[in-house]
């Protein structure tokens, strides 16, 4: 039977998420519908990308799609598609019926209704007067859906009325919507959400609707739950799913403002859609301007301060490229993984940051300036750097830009190079019984230096393993300060240059001829630098990574002069002398 994978949006609410899982679940347990995931496209765990991965290695060649979504907006017509296409690229051969969007349907208005009713109590239908209140689109076609469900439901439940609002967006707003039942002369008011599950927008309606009760006394204002898991919601899953197997797949495109040109809306129709985020997402921002009409919500955007991992485009994290995908302006180091940048959309402003070790640089407070600025623009903007942003990368400085000018700001760790780079060269910087701690220093002022905050004494006393980045121009220096103050002469040193590459080089010294070997090597920048006891740790065979090779031992230097590795009785004497 063909699977399922159930793709909702994603939220902060625990709570939300939590439903969601129990549908899927309840879904699956019906055993009609056949191999049944669930996953967000963005905000939540577990992503698609695991779900269509469980299925994928279920045996499944075929799933149909289902989008929990209860219009057909952004997310629906655009987003989880786009993130389907994305599994599709990363499963060759992998095929998918896309369901259409779960309401209108009368499951969804009985739901409603059994919803408006327990917030009743026992009270007087035809007393009542409901407040239908959606998430708010930019598709005018989406808002009209929920103008379609508030007719539905008035159709024969003896309601006194029931009027449209929207909690962002769209209007009208909910203080507005209610405001406008207060004056039709309603005494009692349902709020009820038209949402699937908890989240901060549905909380946002429990709250302006509280707001609105605590203003007018006179009035009996109370707030119904949301849909949430339950059987009638299960129902509707499987008959989506069987629609969509049987190729049943009717959507409205008549008044779709992405395929036909709508008063307002001539920025859709043939653009390339992309991510809509609402005041719920952590970005607090949506790409269309000019049609939000709620003052507390006006268009904003964001900086994501992301770690690009040590090189390689595939050692970044699975967030930090979600992100990338989504970005309107990437804002990147020369060390971040450049070919990151030609998977980004055409339509994506990439600022080079110059920040090129002995060259040009832009001054640290000119990337302060452009992320903060592009983000009050309303751009969605990523600053890509190097390895992990707080391991000697000025993150916290373009954190604290950001929040000084009340721009929303995340982080995403990264892979540092400090411990990626000695992996990848086959050096573990700790191991049971030979390393029990790591230092990662900068190498960027020498010892000596009156800015200088490292404690070479103390690290010449270290035991373990030293790990020096930004050193090339300072290794010598370092190496001779670490000797003076007490640091073995034949501590064994190993240089790591362009880790991850495919031109990765590894070269061996003594700490006492680390300078002299790394500037006749022509060792550069990005390099790191890793001293300490790991030539113990030489592996029995070599290391299996694809191209690159692995240099891990303690060196010894040839009677030509050049520089090479230990053999494992010279590596089981730490004493032998290199001549």
């Amino acid at each position: 039977m063909t699977g399922l994978v159930i793709v909702g949006h994603g939220t902060r609410s625990a709570a939300g998420v939590d439903q969601f899982a129990a549908l899927v679940d309840r879904v699956r347990r019906r055993g009609d519908t056949g191999d049944v995931e669930g996953g967000f496209i963005e905000l939540s765990r577990p992503p698609l990308t695991d779900a269509v991965g469980a299925l994928v290695g279920r045996g499944h060649r075929a799933l149909v799609a289902l989008p929990l979504v209860l219009t057909g907006a952004g997310h629906g017509k655009g987003d989880i598609p786009a993130a389907m296409a994305r599994e599709q690229r990363r499963h060759p051969g992998l095929s998918y019926r896309y369901g259409r969007p779960l309401g209108p349907h009368p499951l969804l208005h009985t739901a409603l209704e059994e919803r408006v009713d327990a917030a009743l109590a026992g009270a007087d239908r035809a007393g009542t007067f409901v407040a239908l209140i959606g998430r708010g689109s930019t598709d005018p076609d989406a808002n009209a859906e929920v103008a379609k469900v508030a007719r539905l439901l008035w159709e024969g439940r003896g309601y006194a009325g029931v009027e449209p609002g929207f909690i962002s967006l769209a209007e009208p707003s909910v203080p507005a919507v209610l405001e406008r039942l207060r004056r039709l002369g309603a005494r009692r008011i349902v709020v009820a959400p038209y949402f699937l599950f908890a989240g901060v927008l549905p909380d946002r309606i429990v709250a302006q609707s509280a707001e609105f009760a605590a203003a007018h006394p006179d009035l009996d204002v109370r707030v119904a739950e949301v849909i949430g898991d339950c059987d009638a919601l299960a129902d509707l899953v499987r008959e989506r799913y069987a629609e969509a197997l049987g190729g049943d797949i009717r959507m409205n495109c008549d008044t779709c403002a992405y395929r036909v040109l709508m008063p307002g809306f001539a920025d859709k129709v043939g653009r390339p859609q992309r991510p809509h985020d609402h005041p719920d997402d952590p970005v607090g921002h949506h790409h269309h301007h000019g049609h939000d009409h709620d003052h507390h919500h006006q268009d904003q955007g964001s900086v994501a301060v992301v770690g690009g991992g040590p090189g390689p485009d595939d050692l970044i994290t699975v967030r930090a490229k979600a992100l990338l995908d989504a970005a309107d302006v990437v804002v990147v180091d020369r060390l971040a993984p450049q070919g990151l940048l030609a998977g980004l959309r055409p339509d994506v402003l990439v600022v080079d940051a110059a920040k090129v070790p002995r060259g040009p640089s832009m001054a640290q407070e000119a990337i302060n300036a452009a992320l903060v600025s592009h983000a009050k623009a309303g751009r969605r903007v990523v600053r890509l750097k190097g390895g992990d942003p707080y391991v000697f990368g000025r993150g916290h400085e373009e954190v604290q830009a950001c929040v000084a000018a009340g721009v929303p700001v995340t982080v995403v760790p990264g892979v540092s190079s400090a411990i990626a780079a000695p992996a990848l060269a086959g050096v573990p910087v700790t191991h049971r019984g030979v390393a029990h701690d790591v230092t990662v220093v900068s190498g960027h002022l020498p010892p000596g230096h009156p800015d200088s905050l490292v404690d070479w004494a103390a690290l010449a006393r270290a035991r373990g393993t030293v790990v020096l980045l930004m050193a090339v121009d300072t290794i010598a220096k370092i190496a001779a300060a670490l000797i003076e103050h007490g640091r073995a002469p034949e501590t064994p040193v190993l240089a790591v240059q362009d880790a991850g590459q495919p031109h990765q080089r590894s070269v061996p010294a003594r700490l006492d001829e680390i300078g002299a070997v790394a500037a006749r090597a022509d060792i550069g920048p990005p390099a790191v630098f890793v001293l300490g006891p790991w030539s113990l740790l030489r592996p029995p065979g070599p290391l299996t990574d694809y191209s690159l090779r692995a240099v891990s031992g303690p060196v010894t230097r040839s009677s030509s002069g050049s520089v090479e590795a230990m053999t494992p009785r010279q590596a089981a004497n730490p004493t032998t002398t290199i001549t």
